[in-house]
């Protein structure tokens, strides 16, 4: 769900808007908070301005720069034209109800899923991820089921909500069972629901995800911890498209499709015989294979700037702006055990303990602070290992330059042609 930054100063704006996002701002002139400008854009995913505020004009030239603004009032048309001539990117021009909000949100839905610094909700440049989000695309335009592969922290999660979003199931639910985290005696009951008297406590009838997800998406994080018995019920499932509630006697049919992740090799659970060899081909029509943080360590510094972003307004004493160049190298030297998830922990208990707008080494945990620098591995052929020192020379040189090609041009003493040549031949992210 989008997050919205919104400019008025009616009271039921906040209200009528919470449903349809993740997260909402309001601000406006009878607030302490007259204009965006301390308001942290990039955050925000799309802007409702009202058009009968005083200085709208003021506001919508702030906002238009970083995200798409939409205008709303009783306002006249000369007003709304004129909107639309300094760059309102929408308007709604009767009364902001529920039904004008949903339809304007799926309207700009595309505009704000992607970002310059990855692809929906996943952040990344390197080339590693930009073959990831070419495999996600894909997967969203079929009906085949996905498995979802790689280290815990890795991002499975964002990558199948991604696969929703941008599939033609995008409109109905996504629901998620998180099969590690529930005991296998209630995986059954919560995927496909129970009647009324069908086990001590079972008070009611209850819906599971299966009914929930109709016409939706299934998502089963951590397939490879489920035992044998409820693999054979979940097969059936994805086979037949029907199940029967616990302690029911009725067939139900369900039209969902599935996507599964995990951190295990399944395949090595097959040979072992404790994972089903049928329902592993089954789930793994497409294969999305996550890679290691420690793979794809030029996405760091997006990653950073973003949990910067993120989570900078927590703190209501300082407002953190950037990290200096010295605790960012103590971030690129640190090997990440726990991939993505463990690099945004680092960032929010940073924020948490900074004295200053800029972070510094002084406010990293300890265990970056202690650790030794990651390991080069050896390269087994003269070309491959040339061409990974320029990539690291040139690597250094952008992160140096802060992603200026020319400055790094001038720091690696060549021409900016040739700069770019190179980044293009080694497949360089900028």
């Amino acid at each position: 769900m989008p997050k919205i930054l919104v400019i008025s100063d009616s009271k039921e704006i906040e209200s009528l808007l919470k449903p349809f996002c993740s997260e909402c701002t309001v601000m406006g002139q009878k607030r302490k908070s007259q204009h965006p400008d301390g308001v942290l854009l990039d955050r925000y995913d799309i802007a409702f301005l009202d058009l009968s505020l005083d200085e709208w004009r003021d506001s919508l030239l702030q906002l238009r720069q970083r995200l798409p603004v939409v205008g709303f009032s009783a306002a006249e048309i000369a007003v709304a034209i004129e909107a639309m001539q300094l760059g309102v990117s929408d308007i709604i021009e009767k009364s902001l109800t529920r039904k004008a909000i949903e339809q304007t949100i799926a309207k700009h839905k595309r505009k704000f899923l992607t970002h310059s610094e990855g692809f929906d909700e996943i952040i990344g440049k390197s080339v590693l991820m930009q073959d990831v989000f070419g495999l996600i695309k894909k997967a969203a335009l079929t009906e085949s089921n996905v498995l979802i592969t790689g280290e815990s922290g890795t991002g499975k999660e964002p990558v199948a909500r991604a696969i929703h979003r941008w599939s033609p199931r995008s409109q109905k639910s996504f629901m998620t069972i998180n099969c590690s985290a529930i005991p296998d005696t209630l995986l059954e009951s919560e995927l496909f629901g129970f009647e009324k008297g069908a086990f001590t406590g079972a008070n009611y009838t209850k819906k599971g995800i299966l009914e929930l997800a109709d016409g939706g998406t299934v998502f089963f994080d951590e397939i490879g911890d489920v035992s044998p018995l409820f693999q054979t019920k979940v097969l059936r499932v994805i086979q037949e498209g029907e199940f029967m509630r616990v302690g029911g006697a009725r067939v139900h049919h369900v039209d969902v499709r599935f996507i599964a992740a995990t951190n295990q090799d399944l395949k090595a659970l097959c040979r072992k015989g404790t994972f089903r060899e049928d329902l592993y081909y089954r789930l793994n029509v497409i294969n999305i294979h996550l890679p290691t943080l420690r793979q794809r360590m030029e996405d760091v510094p997006l990653l950073v700037q973003h949990f910067i972003r993120k989570h900078a307004p927590k703190r209501k004493d300082i407002l953190i702006r950037d990290i200096s160049d010295d605790a960012l190298t103590m971030l690129m030297n640190y090997p990440y055990p726990g991939n993505v998830r463990e690099l945004e922990n680092i960032i929010e208990h940073t924020v948490s303990f900074t004295s200053g707008p800029e972070i510094l080494p002084s406010s990293l945990p300890q265990v970056l602070q202690q650790s030794p620098p990651r390991k080069r591995s050896a390269t087994p052929k003269m070309r491959e290992a040339v061409a990974a020192y320029e990539k690291e020379l040139i690597w250094a040189a952008l992160q140096e330059a802060r992603g200026n090609i020319s400055k790094a041009a001038q720091i690696l003493g060549i021409y900016r042609q040739q700069l770019q040549r190179k980044i293009k031949q080694l497949r360089i992210a900028t």
